[in-house]
């Protein structure tokens, strides 16, 4: 089993979760943070970090958040990963328990900071 982020995270993307992944499958993208399904041990840490709710057991996904199990799969291996905390995204506390979000998930890739030389 795996864990899954849902509708919650988007527009939120708090990174609070990423810090106590012991294997780091975390995924981000612009306005949304992925679990891989492969790289997920089960290990449930992330559950208790996580600060609006966004995530749950596979098994334990809310009723009408099952597209995110998808999505997640879909995602996490186009998206880079994510092992460090990042503030949240400016009106995260706005978009806090907003329902279907789903419409405003941006699904390109976040593009990696350009190097100083």
């Amino acid at each position: 089993m795996t864990h899954v982020v849902t509708e919650n995270c988007i527009n939120c993307k708090h990174t609070d979760c990423v810090e106590v992944c012991p294997v780091d499958c975390f995924h981000e993208g612009p306005n949304f943070l992925v679990i891989d399904p492969v790289e997920c041990i089960d290990c449930t840490l992330c559950v208790d970090e996580c600060p609006v709710g966004a995530i749950y057991a596979e098994g334990d996904v809310p009723g009408g958040q099952e597209p995110f199990i998808a999505i997640n799969a879909e995602l996490a291996p186009t998206w880079p990963v994510i092992d460090k905390r990042i503030p949240a995204m400016k009106d995260a506390a706005k978009w806090d328990g907003v329902p279907d979000k789903l419409a405003l998930l941006i699904r390109q890739a976040v593009l990696p900071e350009p190097e100083n030389t």
